[in-house]
C-alpha cells in the first residue's frame, strides 16, 4: 500500500553510510563512518553492481547499536514471544510488527530482560521499543518502565501507549480507529529516547529493564533498545539567526505522547526568524530545546539552511488540538533548503485528519539537503520531490504513513529527478518505508495535472525495519534507478522490495537496478494474498497494468521470506541474475505468484540460489503460459552458478604481498562488487572493471574508481596463525576517513577502519598500515571500499612476531572532549582521520586542550599531532602532554615546550616519551604563533 496524501491533494550524525547489521550476542551494531571523498565519475552508462550478504555488508551506519529484546538475558519468569509460522489472517499481531518477528513479555512484577554493554563505549543515551496495553475505552495509557545497570535501579523510563493501538474489525487496513471494541487490533509498537541518568553505562556493564511494583501498566512488550554516546550539542554557528530572538520558548517538560497545555507556542516566532534569515542570507539556528509549533498551520522556508543543536538535543514540536479537521500540510514546507541536526515530533494519534496526520518535511527545489534529522509520529518523514535533492543520516521512527518518499508532485512540482537517500534508518512506519513514486498524473475534479516521470533515483545503504502497513522499499515507475545495498527487514503485510508501477495513475517502470539488498524475514499476508519478499512487475498494488522493463535485480539475498522469495507479475526484459533465496516460506522463485498475474512478459533467469526448500516446495515454479523465462545455470536446474576461485588458480601466499589487481575470478557479486565499469585494465585479466595502469614501485596495475558500497574478495592461504601487519600502497589526492577495511569470509571487520592520507594525487603513493589476525590456511579475505576518492596498488602481509599488534594508532575514531571549540570546529575533526577537518578552540582563551578517550588504559609511547597541509603556513604552538586513567586526574607526560608545525615536514610534530598505561590523553596548548587558539587536524596515539 501507498500513501495517498499527494495524490488527494493534487500534489503531492554522520555521512554517506555503509554498514552489516551483524546479530552479535543481541546486538545489532552499527558504527558511524566518517565522510566520503569524492571519487572519480563513473563511466556513464556503466554497469551496476551487485553484491550478496556473505561477502559485503547492507544497511545504514549509525551512531547507536541494536540489541534486540530476544536475544537478552530474561529474568522473573520474563518469556519470548515469536512468529513461529507466516500468517494465515490478513489481520496483524505484535510478534509480525516486531523487528526480528519477535518481543520479550514483561508480565509481573520482577520480570526483566538484561543485556551487556558490547558497544566498547559508554552508553548515555537510549531508544527503547516497546508496547504497553491500551486503555479499557482506547486512547492509551501512561506508564513508567525501570531501567538497571549492573543490577541497580538507576532510573523509570516514561512509555505510554498513546499513540498506538487502532482497529480494523469493523474496516480492514484502516489506521484511524482507536475504539477497542471493534476488535482486530495493529500498531503496537512506539518509540520512546531518552538521556541515562547519572554515569554513563560503562562498556562491559550489564543493562537491563525489569517491571517493578511501582510500573503500573499491567504488562510490557519489549522489542528492542538503541543504546549510544551522543557528542555534545553543536554550537551555533556563525552567521546565523536564534529563533529565540524572535521569541521562540522552548518547553523541556517530557511530552510522552501528549503535548504539554502549557507550552508557549512559537509559531509565529520561528517564521517570523526565518523570513529574516532569508533576508538576510543567514542560518536559521534551533537551539537546544523543544518549541512547540501550534495549530493547523506549519513553517515555509525557501534558500536557507535550518539547523539544529543535534537530533538528541533540538526538538520541534507540533501539537494540533485533537480531533482536528483541518487538512494539514507538512510541519516544514522548504524549497532548496538544507535541514540539518534536529528532531521533529507530533502529537498525532493516527494517519487520518482527525488524528492530527501532518507530515514532518515537504522539500522541493533544487540541491536541498536533509541530513541529520529524526521524525516520529508525523504523517510521513520525509515527501520530496525537485532535482539534486539528498535525504541522509536520518532517523524516522514511528511514523503514521511513508518513512521516506522521493516523489514528482511535492509542493507543487512536477518533477523528481536525480534524488538521493542514503544512509538512513527507518523502523515502524504504516506505509512504505522508502519509495520512489513516480506520478504519471492526477485528477481533481475535471482537471488533470500530468507530471515529468522521475529518472535517476539513487537508494543506497539504508536500514527499514518493521513497517506495519507497508512495503520495506517500492520502486514505483520511472527509469534510471540504482536502489542498492539497503537493508530490509520484517514487513509485517506487505513485500519486502518491489519493483513495478503503482495504479493506473502512475508512470511506467522502464528501467532499474535493484542490486547487493539483503531481504530478511519479508512478504506478508495483507488481504490474504501471501506476498512474496520480492517482487518484480505491475500489479504491486492491485491494478495490473502499465509497463514495466528492464529491471535489473542481481546480487540480492531473500532469507526467510514469510511465503514465496520472489514474485514476477507482469513485466519484461527483466534479468534476475545471480540472487539468493535462503529457507522460503513457500517457493523459492516463481512467475505469476497468487494475486500476481503475468499473462505476458519476458525474463533471463541466471545463476540464482535457493536453498532451505521446504518439503513439498519448489526452487522455481511458472504459473505462465504467455511468460516467456529463459533459465541457466541457477540451482534449480542442477547449476551452481558462478565460481568464486583465486585469481590464477592459487591463493595468494601470507606472509607477502597480495596486488590489488589479482582479485578472485567469478564476476560480479561473487569476486567483487562494483557500482560502475570503469578502468582500462581488461588487457590484463577479462574483467578489469576498475584497474588502470599505475606509477607506483614495480608498475603493474592499481584499483581505483574507489566507491563506499563496493569491494574485493582475495583468497589467500596463510601459513600460520597470527596477528599480521597489513601495508596497504594508498594514493589520494585529499584525506579519506574511514576509507576501507578488511574483512574475513564471514563479514567481520578486521581492521577497523583504515584511513587515506592526502597524498597530492591518484598516482602519488604512500603506504598505510593496519593490523589483522588471521587462522592459518585458506580463506577469503575483503577489501571493503567504505568511501571513494582512492587509489590501492597491493597489501603487503608481514607477520608481527609473538602475537604483537602492529603499530597502532589507538585513537582513531575514537570519543574526544575539549576546552572549547568555535564554529564547526569540534574536538571530533582530531580523530576521523581526515587531514582537513581539524578542531580549534576558542578565540584569546588560553590555556585550552583537547583529549582522546581510548575506551580502556593502553601502553602508548608515541603522540603525533598534526594540522591541515593545504594553505597552512608554519606555526609553533606550546603545549604539554598530559595522560589520567579516569578522565578528570592528570598527569604531565611530556613538559610544556614549544612544537613547530612545518609545512616542510607536512605540519606533523611527534612527541615520544617511555611507555605509559593509561587511557585518556590531553594536549594542553598555552600559546600559538600562527592563530590566537589552539589548533589540531589529528591528535594519534601510538603503541609503538
Amino acid at each position: 500500500m501507498r500513501e495517498t496524501r499527494g495524490r488527494l491533494l493534487g500534489t503531492g550524525f554522520l555521512p554517506r553510510l555503509l554498514v552489516a547489521l551483524v546479530a552479535v550476542l543481541g546486538l545489532v551494531w552499527t558504527a558511524s563512518a566518517p565522510a566520503e571523498a569524492a571519487s572519480r565519475t563513473a563511466a556513464a552508462g556503466a554497469a551496476p553492481a551487485v553484491s550478496t550478504a556473505a561477502s559485503t555488508a547492507a544497511g545504514a551506519t549509525t551512531p547507536f547499536a541494536t540489541y534486540e529484546a530476544e536475544a537478552g538475558t530474561l529474568g522473573g519468569g520474563a518469556a519470548a514471544v515469536s512468529l513461529t509460522a507466516a500468517p494465515t489472517t490478513q489481520y496483524s499481531s505484535a510478534a509480525l510488527e516486531a523487528s526480528g518477528h519477535a518481543y520479550v513479555h514483561l508480565g509481573a512484577t520482577g520480570q526483566s530482560v538484561r543485556w551487556t554493554n558490547n558497544t566498547g563505549q559508554p552508553i548515555s543515551f537510549i531508544n527503547v521499543r516497546a508496547s504497553i496495553p491500551d486503555s479499557a475505552s482506547g486512547g492509551g495509557i501512561t506508564g513508567t518502565l525501570d531501567l538497571y545497570v549492573d543490577g541497580t535501579f538507576r532510573q523509570a523510563l516514561n512509555l505510554n501507549s498513546r499513540q498506538t493501538w487502532v482497529y480494523e474489525g469493523t474496516n480492514y487496513n484502516n489506521s484511524d480507529d482507536q475504539t477497542p471494541a471493534d476488535g482486530d487490533p495493529r500498531v503496537f509498537f512506539d518509540e520512546s529516547h531518552t538521556f541515562v541518568t547519572g554515569t554513563p553505562i560503562p562498556a562491559g556493564s550489564t543493562f537491563s529493564l525489569q517491571k517493578d511494583a511501582a510500573n503500573s501498566a499491567s504488562s510490557y512488550d519489549i522489542d528492542s533498545i538503541d543504546v549510544e554516546n551522543p557528542p555534545a550539542p553543536i554550537a551555533q554557528p556563525a552567521n546565523s539567526i536564534s529563533i529565540t530572538s524572535c521569541g521562540a520558548v522552548a518547553d523541556d517538560n517530557p511530552t510522552n505522547g501528549a503535548a504539554d497545555s502549557q507550552a508557549v507556542d512559537s509559531t509565529a516566532a520561528i517564521q517570523n526568524c526565518i523570513n529574516q534569515a532569508q533576508s538576510q542570507r543567514k542560518t536559521l539556528w534551533l537551539p537546544q530545546g523543544t518549541f512547540y509549533v501550534k495549530g493547523t498551520t506549519g513553517l515555509q522556508a525557501q534558500g536557507i539552511t535550518i539547523a539544529g543543536a543535534g537530533m538528541w538535543y533540538t526538538t520541534v514540536y507540533r501539537d494540533v488540538p485533537l480531533p482536528n479537521s483541518t487538512p494539514l500540510a507538512a510541519l516544514f514546507s522548504v524549497t532548496s533548503c538544507a535541514v540539518e541536526d534536529f528532531h521533529i515530533d507530533a502529537n498525532a494519534t493516527s494517519r487520518g485528519t482527525a488524528g492530527g496526520d501532518g507530515g514532518a518535511m515537504d522539500t522541493t527545489g533544487t540541491n536541498w539537503v536533509a541530513d541529520g534529522i529524526w521524525s516520529q509520529h508525523t504523517e510521513s518523514g520525509f515527501w520530496a520531490s525537485g532535482t539534486g535533492g539528498k535525504v541522509e543520516n536520518s532517523r524516522l521512527t514511528s511514523i503514521w504513513a511513508d518513512g521516506i518518499n522521493l516523489n514528482n508532485v511535492s509542493l507543487n512540482a512536477d518533477t523528481g529527478n536525480n534524488l538521493t537517500a542514503t544512509g538512513n534508518f527507518v523502523r515502524g512506519t504504516g506505509d512504505d518505508a522508502m519509495a520512489i513514486n513516480s506520478v504519471n498524473y492526477n485528477t481533481n475534479g475535471s482537471t488533470t495535472t500530468y507530471y515529468n516521470p522521475m529518472t535517476d533515483i539513487t537508494m543506497t545503504n539504508n536500514t527499514t525495519i518493521a513497517p506495519w502497513g507497508g512495503k520495506g522499499i517500492g520502486i514505483y515507475g520511472g527509469s534510471g534507478h540504482l536502489v542498492s545495498d539497503n537493508y530490509i527487514s520484517d514487513t509485517a503485510r506487505y513485500i519486502g522490495l518491489g519493483a513495478g508501477r503503482f495504479g493506473v495513475n502512475g508512470s511506467d517502470l522502464l528501467s532499474a537496478t535493484v542490486s547487493g539488498n539483503v531481504v530478511v524475514r519479508s512478504g506478508g499476508n495483507a488481504y490474504s494474498q501471501g506476498q512474496p519478499a520480492m517482487q518484480i512487475g505491475n500489479g504491486g498494488d492491485g491494478q495490473n497494468v502499465g509497463v514495466v522493463d528492464h529491471v535489473t535485480e542481481t546480487g540480492n539475498t531473500v532469507v526467510d521470506s514469510l511465503y514465496d522469495g520472489i514474485g514476477f507479475s507482469t513485466s519484461t526484459n527483466t534479468l534476475l541474475q545471480n540472487n539468493t533465496v535462503t529457507s522460503p516460506g513457500r517457493n523459492g522463485v516463481v512467475i505469476a505468484p497468487p494475486f500476481y498475474p503475468a499473462p505476458t512478459g519476458s525474463a533471463t533467469v541466471t545463476g540464482n540460489t535457493v536453498t532451505g526448500l521446504k518439503a513439498g516446495a519448489s526452487g522455481f515454479v511458472d504459473n505462465s503460459s504467455g511468460f516467456t523465462a529463459t533459465q541457466s545455470n541457477n540451482s534449480w536446474q542442477g547449476g551452481t552458478g558462478p565460481v568464486e576461485a583465486p585469481y590464477g588458480g592459487t591463493p595468494a601466499a601470507v606472509p607477502g604481498t597480495v596486488q590489488a589487481e589479482n582479485y578472485d575470478t567469478g564476476g560480479q557479486g561473487l569476486a567483487y562488487n562494483v557500482t560502475s565499469v570503469n578502468g582500462s585494465g581488461n588487457a590484463y585479466r577479462a574483467d578489469g572493471v576498475d584497474l588502470e595502469t599505475t606509477s607506483d614501485t614495480g608498475g603493474g596495475y592499481d584499483l581505483g574508481w574507489t566507491t563506499g558500497g563496493q569491494w574485493f574478495r582475495y583468497t589467500v592461504n596463510v601459513a600460520t596463525a597470527g596477528t599480521y601487519a597489513v601495508s596497504l600502497r594508498l594514493a589520494a589526492p585529499s584525506a579519506v576517513s574511514g576509507a576501507l577495511h578488511i574483512s574475513n569470509a564471514s563479514g567481520a571487520d578486521l581492521s577497523g577502519a583504515v584511513a587515506v592520507p592526502a597524498t597530492g594525487g591518484f598516482q602519488t603513493w604512500t603506504t598505510v598500515t593496519a593490523g589483522v589476525t588471521l587462522p592459518a590456511g585458506q580463506q577469503v579475505l575483503t577489501v571493503n571500499q567504505d568511501a571513494g576518492g582512492w587509489n590501492l596498488n597491493s597489501l603487503a602481509f608481514a607477520a608481527s612476531g609473538g602475537g604483537t599488534p602492529p603499530s597502532t594508532d589507538l585513537a582513531a575514531g575514537r570519543t574526544t572532549s575539549e576546552s572549547s571549540h568555535t564554529q564547526g570546529y569540534a574536538s571530533s575533526n582530531v580523530t576521523d582521520g581526515n587531514r582537513s577537518s581539524y578542531w580549534e578552540s576558542a578565540n584569546n582563551a588560553f590555556p585550552q586542550w583537547v583529549q582522546v578517550d581510548l575506551g580502556s588504559a593502553q601502553s602508548v609511547s608515541r603522540v603525533v599531532l598534526q594540522l591541515p597541509t593545504a594553505g597552512w603556513g608554519a606555526r609553533t604552538q606550546t603545549l604539554s602532554l598530559l595522560a589520567g586513567t579516569d578522565g578528570s586526574t592528570f598527569s604531565t607526560v611530556k613538559a610544556s615546550a614549544a612544537y613547530t608545525f612545518d609545512p616542510a615536514a607536512a605540519n606533523t610534530v611527534t612527541i615520544t616519551f617511555p611507555a605509559t598505561t593509561q587511557r585518556y590523553f590531553r594536549v594542553n596548548i598555552t600559546a600559538n604563533t600562527g592563530w590566537p587558539a589552539g589548533q589540531l587536524s589529528e591528535f594519534q596515539v601510538w603503541n609503538t
